[in-house]
């Protein structure tokens, strides 16, 4: 059986701690465009903590192998 793929931190695509480069790998999705959508939803939205949610992230992901 396939085990699902892990949420991990890129090693690579890395700005501050690869929180959102290993979401951008984890879908197949473009990492400057998961950056792009984090911050202005984090920006427009009073309800969504964003640094608190980014710091949870970085705390709980494991870094990736590479």
């Amino acid at each position: 059986m396939n085990q699902p793929q892990r949420f991990t931190r890129s090693i690579n695509d890395r700005v501050l701690a690869g929180v959102m480069g290993g979401i951008a790998q984890r879908y197949g999705w473009n990492s400057t465009l998961v950056r792009a959508v984090y911050v202005i939803v984090s920006v427009a939205s009073a309800a969504f903590p964003g640094i608190l949610v980014y710091l949870v992230l970085w705390l709980l992901m494991p870094e990736g192998d590479g």
